[in-house]
């Protein structure tokens, strides 16, 4: 409580908090606005039978559901980011830009990923208006009805890409995190509602299994978060003059989960990918669109294999983005340079090979904790049948990391002030 009194008795720390929250607000606005020719009913149905929209829909905070001009949200921008990180490994140029080249550098990389986003957002708008028309869930479109609808929503996700950089701006959490985190916590008064509502005593079970599984996930999620490896680092004496420098000991904390909510988000746009293409498709033809979008529903309902798949994803990725944002190499060459070793083990390429074995291996336990929460729900449905805790897992743990991010950049912001 005093922190948070703390928090609103600072001029700018209050501004920043309003700045966002203006800008979230925005997004709920926009997430309501819809394209025009919509048949709602058949809308609902459609996203109920097709369990990978109604996710995506999830994320978009409702604006998928209401085909508003946001429908595509932050996924355009997020499968870009996706695009751009994989020919880092093909072209050296772009890994020399993100890798070599400092904030400038990733600078650059972020507005490349941003002009990417633009022509996917395009594609990807075409594609499903396509894929709703052939549902007829949108009435039949003329061409220039169907341009216009394709660079409205195109436009909408630029827009919300520009909202993240502003919400990033303010510093108090990631903007493209925090407006998925908006999306999933906007639904959430109304899933209260529907199960008061369609509250039934012979449920009771089921309800009390969904808040065990709540609880549970919020304090794995917070465990795994705050967990760490502390690396002993000894830093060597040197004389300067009539000073001796160096000589103290401090630690190098290995984080269990390196890479965040990002594996999930990851592996949600990669299963989102094969109907994505299919929607392209539509360019080609229309019923081949609509051929292989059956096929991969079909994929979707086998619950077995889309867990599988889902699991390993997000595993892979966790490694994959942990080995993007930590050069165990390029630490060590830091230590060297500023006269730290690890006690027992010599400076530079040993120290670069030890700290790539402690990071896969601590990286190893926060890989499995993100796959196993992020099937859960699925293994629940597969081994009870209960359909309520369908989206749980993955919908509480980016929230709650989401929202522990928020806390420590917020509490970095008040340390730094109590300092001057």
């Amino acid at each position: 409580m005093n922190k948070f009194l703390q928090l609103f008795q600072t001029p700018d720390l209050r501004k920043k908090i309003l700045v966002v929250a203006g800008l979230l607000t925005v997004f709920r606005i926009f997430s309501v606005i819809p394209i025009p020719g919509i048949n709602l009913e058949r809308l609902s149905a459609f996203l109920t039978q097709n369990q990978l929209l109604g996710f995506l829909n999830v994320f978009s905070g409702g604006a998928l559901s209401n085909l508003s001009i946001v429908m595509l949200g932050v996924g355009p921008y997020i499968t870009a980011t996706i695009i751009m990180q994989l020919l880092t490994m093909i072209f050296p140029r772009l890994k020399e830009i993100y890798y070599e080249q400092g904030e400038a550098g990733r600078a650059k990389f972020n507005r490349l990923s941003h002009y990417l986003t633009v022509p996917l957002a395009g594609l990807q708008a075409y594609g499903f208006l396509n894929l709703l028309i052939s549902q007829q869930v949108l009435l039949p479109l003329t061409t220039s009805d169907l341009l216009r609808n394709i660079i409205l929503i195109t436009a909408g996700s630029v827009f919300l890409m520009w909202l993240g950089d502003l919400i990033t701006e303010q510093k108090i959490g990631n903007g493209i995190s925090l407006l998925i985190f908006s999306g999933i916590v906007s639904g959430l008064p109304q899933t209260v509602q529907s199960a008061l509502i369609n509250y039934d005593p012979s449920l009771l079970p089921t309800y009390l299994a969904f808040i065990i599984l709540s609880v549970v996930v919020i304090a794995g999620v917070v465990f795994i978060n705050e967990g760490e490896r502390k690396i002993p680092i000894s830093y060597s004496k040197r004389v300067r003059g009539n000073r001796i420098y160096g000589g103290a000991m401090s630690y190098l904390p290995l984080r269990v989960n390196q890479a965040g909510v990002i594996p999930i988000i990851f592996a949600i746009s990669i299963l989102l990918f094969p109907q994505f293409l299919a929607q392209i498709m539509a360019l080609v033809s229309v019923d081949l669109s609509i051929r292989l979008n059956d096929l991969v529903n079909r994929f979707i309902a086998n619950q077995v294999v889309y867990s599988a798949m889902y699991f390993g994803l997000v595993v892979l990725f966790t490694y994959f983005y942990t080995a993007v944002t930590f050069d165990p190499q390029e630490i060590s060459k830091n230590l060297q340079r500023s006269g730290g070793f690890v006690p027992g083990i010599r400076p530079g390429q040993p120290t670069g090979d030890f700290l790539g074995r402690v990071i896969n291996r601590t990286t190893l336990f926060g890989a499995l904790f993100l796959g196993v929460i992020a099937v859960l729900p699925n293994l629940t449905q597969i081994l009870t049948g209960i359909q309520l805790l369908a989206i749980g897992g993955t919908a509480l743990l980016i929230v709650v990391s989401v929202a522990i991010e928020v806390m420590r950049q917020i509490d970095s912001q008040l340390a730094l002030r109590e300092y001057e």
